[in-house]
């Protein structure tokens, strides 16, 4: 029972490392020269902002802290398979948003780390027995 725990709480603290890193990563990105005045004027680097794009965007930032929660309530075998299957989504969004802004140092750190994480949340849960 103890080490059931244990990968829970791992797989929660990942989730909400990997939350609170790429909401550091959104806050920073606010500081680019340009990116305030392509928001207000509803576009972003040649891309209309749309209400489904901001639903898709909304939709995707809260399953992390959906995942807090459910990392420590699921039974075993539906949290292992939803922390793998939603690992690799965010791993392959990371990877995409990695290539997108790899010229920005501290988008580096921020997109590294936040792989980082969501390899370590498929790691553990795919190592869990």
């Amino acid at each position: 029972m103890r080490i059931i725990e244990d990968v829970k709480i791992r797989l929660s603290a990942l989730w909400a490392a990997a939350m609170l890193n790429g909401l550091m990563g959104g806050m920073l990105e606010l500081f680019e020269p340009g990116l305030i005045e392509q928001v207000i004027a509803g576009e972003i680097a040649g891309i209309q902002i749309t209400s489904e794009m901001l639903l898709f965007m909304a939709i995707l930032m809260v399953i992390p802290p959906i995942m807090v929660f459910l990392s420590v309530t699921l039974k075993e075998k539906a949290n292992r398979w939803a922390n793998i299957i939603l690992g690799i989504v965010f791993f392959g969004f990371g990877l995409f948003e990695l290539t997108e802004k790899i010229t920005q140092p501290y988008f580096l750190v921020s997109g590294i780390l936040g792989i980082v994480f969501v390899v370590l949340i498929v790691w553990y849960a795919w190592k869990w027995k």
